[in-house]
């Protein structure tokens, strides 16, 4: 249905100014005819117009007949006036029946009107209401058609996925049978592999005895060689313990001068072997890095300072060696040195290099 259109303030006054001017001109039209056709009059009677003067010497006969006539004069003035007042009195009377009459046949007109719109509107929210049962009618159409190609839609998924559900099951068994020809074949392999595998095993137990044998005879023959080499070691150094008992003084300070010496190595090498003991080596450490460590110690064998006399030019290293040889704590060794002997550990100097740590 089509929304009727409000009408604008020009249009609302428009129709009530033109009723308005129509009853005027009517109403001054009505009045023309009525002075053209209203009927002649006899003349009016002469108003006598008299003024009276009391005279003295008039009689009171005289005096009664002016006060007649004046006021016959009057009465036809009266006359006169109230037949002036009656025509236009129905004059007015019938301009205003003519604008009612008038005002009547606008209204008839207006519900004319009325009516006919309210029966173009009935006609078109009948239209529309057919059109909406057309377009619901479309649409319930429509629905259907989607609903019936829905459950085709269905219906074909379902048979798709039952096919491809017998092609699975299909290969499904294809696969057992595969998996299982494939388990007897392996089957056959480890057995083979694993004959292999023992026969390998006899043969390596078999290599290690003889290895283990020459291993053994190896051994035995290092440790007699050990046992040799140390026997006549300690036989050296009876015969130099002898000879310097027996000896000249002279001869008696360069002995002592030397096994001072090597007294001196053989706990710089355990010095050594302490710190690599303790030592957390760096990943910045690297092969040919070398530190010179000052180092103080008590003549129990307690480390009392370690510093860097000499930087390798890393500092992480530097650190790792300096907290490498004051982990050694005491060295028990040292304990019953001769003075003359310890004096040189009081405060000295070690160079370290990473491989003297990795001992």
């Amino acid at each position: 249905m089509q929304q009727q259109r409000e009408p604008s303030a020009s249009e609302s006054y428009f129709w009530p100014s033109v009723w308005a001017i129509g009853l005027h001109v009517l109403v001054f039209g009505m009045l023309f005819v009525s002075f053209a056709f209203t009927p002649e009059l006899p003349p009016a009677k002469p108003i006598v117009q008299a003024t009276l003067y009391q005279l003295k010497s008039k009689s009171q006969a005289t005096t009664q007949t002016n006060q007649k006539i004046a006021g016959e004069a009057k009465k036809s003035a009266a006359r006169q006036t109230e037949v002036e007042q009656m025509e236009q009195k129905k004059i007015e009377q019938e301009a205003v029946k003519a604008a009612e009459q008038k005002k009547e046949e606008a209204a008839q007109k207006a519900e004319e009107a009325k009516k006919a719109d309210e029966a173009k509107k009935a006609d078109e929210a009948k239209k529309a209401d057919e059109a909406k049962k057309a377009d619901d009618a479309k649409k319930a159409a429509e629905a259907k058609k989607a609903e019936e190609k829905q459950l085709a839609d269905i219906a074909k998924k379902k048979a798709e996925e039952e096919a491809k559900k017998a092609a699975e099951e299909e290969a499904k068994k294809a696969a057992a049978e595969e998996a299982k020809k494939k388990i007897v074949e392996d089957a056959k392999k480890k057995a083979a592999e694993d004959a292999k595998k023992k026969a390998e095993a006899e043969e390596a137990k078999k290599k290690v005895a003889e290895e283990a044998k020459k291993k053994a005879a190896a051994d035995a023959a290092k440790k007699k060689a050990q046992d040799a080499a140390r026997k006549s070691a300690e036989d050296k150094k009876a015969q130099a313990l002898a000879d310097l008992l027996s000896d000249t003084p002279q001869r008696q300070q360069a002995l002592a001068d030397e096994q001072g010496d090597e007294v001196a190595g053989s706990f710089d090498d355990l010095i050594r072997a302490r710190a690599a003991e303790g030592w957390a080596r760096p990943p910045s450490a690297r092969k040919g890095m070398t530190v010179v460590l000052q180092i103080g110690m008590l003549p129990d064998g307690t480390v009392t300072s370690v510093s860097v006399a000499k930087s390798s030019g890393d500092g992480p290293f530097d650190a790792s060696a300096v907290a490498a040889v004051k982990n050694i704590g005491r060295l028990t060794e040292m304990q019953g040195m001769k003075p003359s002997d310890f004096a040189p550990y009081r405060s000295f100097k070690m160079t370290f290099t990473p491989e003297d740590l990795a001992l």
